[in-house]
């Protein structure tokens, strides 16, 4: 016998049976931003990141799967009124995910260079 399905072919609990919570795929968190020391920024210009909290970076990990290019995983990104969507980038160095902030993020939010970010991530 198949899954009941409601609306949209979706499928629905049988009476009885205890619904599967889907994971939490929202992160909201502060951060301090950092900047990246690249090899020649006269060329790429300098890079700012975030460092996503240990706990959220440990269940993105568990609940993405094996990312694409470099272990990327893709994400819809808000700090302040700016939205836009980007991928997070695991670090051996940071020991954890990293979020780049590009500069018009940063010019139309005030960030300043040194200072933080109040973020809130969906997984995309």
């Amino acid at each position: 016998m198949g899954a009941r399905r409601g609306r949209g072919g979706r499928p629905v609990a049988r009476p009885g049976s205890v619904a599967q919570a889907a994971p939490v795929t929202t992160y909201d968190f502060t951060a301090p931003l950092w900047r990246w020391e690249a090899k020649d920024e006269t060329k790429s210009g300098a890079w700012y990141f975030v460092s996503l909290p240990f706990d959220a970076s440990d269940e993105i990990e568990a609940v993405a799967g094996p990312g694409k290019g470099f272990g990327s995983v893709r994400v819809e990104v808000t700090i302040g009124a700016t939205t836009w969507r980007t991928s997070i980038f695991p670090s051996a160095e940071q020991k954890t995910y990293v979020l780049p902030i590009k500069k018009a993020v940063r010019v139309a939010e005030g960030l300043s260079d040194d200072g933080t970010a109040q973020v809130r991530l969906r997984l995309a």
